[in-house]
């Protein structure tokens, strides 16, 4: 790295720390702390469009209450879990799952991690360039190519830099999102409050509960399960001393909070007006602002709620990611990693924008496909921390000849089953062809498109089991003879 390279980016105050564990002394902070990065990634009004989806799955008003929140606190309480790991280990969560599945075995939940994290930064950089161009188009001001085009470029290069400059720079703008979105959300809502129509919200019959079960697993795919690979990558900078409850109650209090709020103010909107609900399932946020009146002094409020809270989900995504990426063996400096994702997320953004016809189908196809192996990934990484009586030892997270090994076959081999499991037991509403081969299961029971157990996509739980019990199981012995090794910890 020459000279001036290193000047530059000791003034721009560029992490140093990669996916090494961090050193005593740059522990730091308390686990309140925890609430901004994971409140200003959720804070998104994208949570008020979920809702249409949820209710899509034909169920009641009240049904559809209670599957979100279910769904949503659930989901967290795991991404909650994954952060206690960060303390324990001060290292990134990629990093530690070394210690369940091996070395080398765990080349493969990291895989899927990336795939997953880069996809978010995808999705939500593209939701925000199609809501720009949707406002300033209503507005009267500008349409077409031209708009996205500007909008594209400020907000990934928003979501770029900040992932380049690392940790600090991170925790501070998320401070800042959080606080403007919180006050701005408020104003939408107040702005819009007189769409709700409290005569015909509980008008809409109850579906079956198969359709609640489905309408519950999709809520913890479309959020916590889509966090879950980077729980520890924000708590990894805390002192080890720092409280388990605290962790675990600040993570989910603060990533739970905002969802939990949007997606019943969401129901109330979706269940006064059918249409909207449609309207949702082809543009999800210019038709929230089709509600608004015309007015700059409105829409421009709105518009920046909606771009910073996509903007704080994709700062967290291509941080992670980029943590991911050296996990897997690049050996480039972090911040090099985070331009790699930038330049991904870029070409799959203007995939998105420019040239995908739907967003629904693809979007939810997308978060099967990547959410089933990810659940049982969870599954087994929480149990593996369960069972573990002391710290993690920081060489052998390292090294493939260290006490981890190179494949932890119990995870590893619950992991692939519970995958396997999985794709076999979800569908997509959609009729994605790239998609089709999934639910061979269901199609091996004789279960059709006619039964309600269908599209409950079971597939997510029946994953997330397999792989906690496998490791659970199959994992304790390997965790006791890994601990019995006489060994001091190397110092951090």
């Amino acid at each position: 790295m020459s000279s001036d390279l290193q000047s530059v980016e000791t003034k721009l105050g560029v992490e140093e720390n990669g996916i090494n564990v961090i050193p005593e002394s740059e522990r730091k902070g308390r686990p309140r702390e925890l609430f901004w990065p994971w409140a200003a990634a959720n804070i998104s009004v994208f949570g008020i469009s979920f809702a249409a989806f949820v209710f899509g799955f034909g169920i009641s008003f009240w049904q559809a209450v209670f599957a979100s929140l279910i769904g949503i606190i659930f989901s967290f309480l795991l991404v909650g879990f994954v952060s206690l790991a960060g303390k324990r280990a001060s290292a990134p969560t990629m990093v530690i799952s070394r210690a369940a599945f091996g070395i080398r075995g765990n080349a493969f939940p990291t895989a899927v991690s990336y795939l997953l994290l880069v996809g978010w930064e995808i999705v939500l950089v593209a939701l925000a360039t199609l809501a720009t161009a949707t406002i300033f188009d209503r507005l009267g001001w500008a349409s077409g190519n031209g708009v996205k085009i500007v909008a594209f470029v400020v907000i990934a290069g928003i979501v770029v830099f900040t992932g380049v400059v690392g940790f600090d720079l991170l925790m501070r703008l998320q401070t800042w999102i959080t606080l403007i979105s919180l006050a701005l959300t408020v104003l939408y809502i107040g702005f819009t409050l007189d769409e709700v129509n409290w005569g015909v919200i509980t008008s809409a019959p109850s579906g079956t509960w198969q359709a609640f079960v489905g309408a519950t697993i999709f809520a913890m795919t479309g959020f916590g399960i889509g966090w879950v690979n980077c729980g520890a990558d924000y708590s990894r900078y805390l002192p080890r001393k720092s409280s388990g409850s605290g962790i675990v109650g600040w993570t989910v209090f603060g990533a739970s909070i905002s969802p939990v709020i949007l997606i019943l103010y969401g129901l109330l909107l979706v269940a006064s007006d059918p249409d909207l609900a449609t309207a949702i399932g082809t543009d999800p946020i210019g038709a929230l602002a089709s509600i608004l009146p015309t007015s700059a002094l409105i829409l421009l409020p709105f518009l920046i709620v909606v771009s910073l809270g996509f903007i704080g989900g994709a700062v967290l995504d291509i941080y992670s990611s980029g943590l991911a990426l050296l996990t897997l063996g690049l050996r480039i400096p972090r911040a090099t990693a985070a331009l790699v994702d930038g330049v991904l997320m870029i070409l799959g953004t203007i995939y998105v924008v420019w040239i995908a016809d739907t967003f629904f189908g693809p979007f939810q196809g997308f978060l099967y496909l990547l959410g089933v192996p990810m659940s049982a990934w969870v599954g087994a990484f929480v149990a593996d921390m369960a069972l573990r009586r002391k710290d993690y030892r920081d060489a052998d997270l390292y090294d493939s000849s260290g006490i981890y090994g190179a494949v932890g076959w119990p995870a590893f081999l619950s992991m692939v089953v519970g995958t396997l499991v999985g794709w076999g037991l979800v569908v997509s509403f959609f009729d994605e062809p790239w998609l089709t081969w999934q639910g061979y299961i269901l199609n091996w029971l004789g279960v059709t498109d006619s039964s309600p157990w269908y599209y409950a996509n079971l597939g997510i739980l029946a994953a997330l089991a397999i792989g906690f019990f496998g490791e659970l199981i199959f994992g304790r012995m390997r965790i006791r003879r890994e601990e019995a090794v006489d060994s001091a910890p190397v110092p951090a």
